[in-house]
Parts: structure tokens; C-alpha cells; sequence
């Protein structure tokens, strides 16, 4: 069984800056790509950021300058470090990881954290 737990969510005033986090365990073999998606009221599900298991990232246009994504792989962590936050980027943010274990291969998400930016 393999879990994503995430954490670091909240409430902050537009320019503030929050951490995220979300770790990956159960038999993990080892992990490919890791990304953070959100997803706001009455909108679909969208990628903000994505990085691989070499160092490798990318990020969606709204918020490139001001969240960086990193990883641990001996942790089997991935955070997003969000800075001068708008109110446009509240949304519920999803951890998503690509993560070979014991038997196969498979996508999985998190259970989702909220982010409110207050004006």
C-alpha cells in the first residue's frame, strides 16, 4: 500500500508565503516524477508544478518566479514553496507522484490541502 500525505496548508494574506509538503511511503521501490496540481471552486484540475526524479522541473506560467518545487528522494518527500501569494492561487493542492513498488507501477494523489489568500 502506498500513501501521499500532504501538509502545510492554511490561511494567508495576499503576499505571504506557505510550505508545502507531501511524503510518499508503503513499499516504495522508488519514485519517478512528483508534481503538485490545484484545483479552485467550479474550475478543473490544473498542474502548477512538476519535477523529476533528476532535478528536472517545470512550472505553470500563472506562478513561475514565485513557487519553486523540490524534492528529497531519501525522504521521499516533495514541497512547493510558494512565495507572494495571490488571491487567485487559493485552491485545494494535490500532491501526485508516479511510484514504482513491489509489484508494478502506479499513479497516486494525495488527499488534498487547502490554500486561502485573503486580499
Amino acid at each position: 500500500q502506498v500513501q501521499l500525505v500532504e501538509s502545510g496548508g492554511g490561511l494567508v494574506q495576499a503576499g505571504g508565503s506557505l510550505r508545502l509538503s507531501c511524503a510518499a511511503s508503503g513499499s516504495i521501490f522508488s519514485i519517478n516524477a512528483m508534481g503538485w496540481y490545484r484545483q479552485a471552486p467550479g474550475k478543473q484540475r490544473e498542474l502548477v508544478a512538476a519535477i523529476t526524479s533528476g532535478g528536472s522541473t517545470n512550472y505553470a506560467d500563472s506562478v513561475k518566479g514565485r513557487f519553486t518545487i523540490s524534492r528529497d528522494n531519501a525522504k521521499n518527500t516533495v514541497y512547493l514553496q510558494m512565495n507572494s501569494l495571490k488571491p487567485e492561487d487559493t485552491a485545494v493542492y494535490y500532491c501526485n507522484a508516479d511510484i514504482f513498488w513491489g509489484l508494478g507501477r502506479g499513479d497516486y494523489w494525495g488527499q488534498g490541502t487547502q490554500v486561502t489568500v485573503s486580499s
